[in-house]
């Protein structure tokens, strides 16, 4: 059984560095949008304190995670992937991925917050989401920092925390162009 398991994850190997390598020669063009889901964490959920304004209520990058955030910013540099700017959910461990992977102030953009589980409310933030994805123009990459639940939810894909998911407008919904895994 471990020998299958193990032939199994050596052949997913190569077609994880092929769709990486694929969702980087997007990103060297310019011009997509990025869905960026925030680094490592500690711990499972947010404590019953939570305070979106409040970082000691939620939970925060691990050192893992900071560690991945900067590996993040480090391989859109090596790899000539031109930001034009990075929204983020307002929770502390999305901005503090941007910032410590962008080196910059991202723009907090409640949209991007954990998803609402009133079903209108919901609809209304998912909405938001895409009216800033359709409205995107420019020559280089927008970078959205969110949580896996938002990703799923216009995607259909769970990325891996610290995994950019390629996207471009498609319909009424979002066309997945590429993945990118740290």
């Amino acid at each position: 059984m471990l020998r299958i398991v193990l032939a199994l994850f050596l052949l997913a190997v190569p077609s994880l560095a092929h769709a990486t390598d694929a969702g980087w020669a997007l990103l060297r063009d310019g011009g997509h949008i990025v869905l960026l889901r925030h680094a490592f964490v500690t711990g499972a959920a947010d404590p019953a304190n939570f305070d979106v304004g409040n970082c000691a209520t939620q939970l925060n990058l691990s050192e893992r995670g900071k560690q991945q955030a900067s590996r993040i910013g480090a391989l859109f540099a090596a790899r000539a992937a031109p930001i034009d700017h990075v929204l983020s959910s307002r929770y502390c461990r999305c901005l503090d991925t941007a910032r410590i992977a962008f080196e910059s102030e991202p723009q907090p953009f409640a949209p991007l917050d954990l998803l609402k589980t009133d079903p209108e409310e919901k609809a209304a933030q998912m909405e938001a989401v895409m009216k800033e994805i359709r409205g995107y123009s420019g020559s280089d990459n927008l970078v959205l920092v969110t949580h896996l639940e938002n990703i799923q939810a216009l995607t259909g894909i769970a990325p891996r925390e610290g995994e950019a998911v390629v996207v471009a407008p498609e319909g009424d919904g979002l066309k997945v162009l590429g993945r990118v895994t740290f």
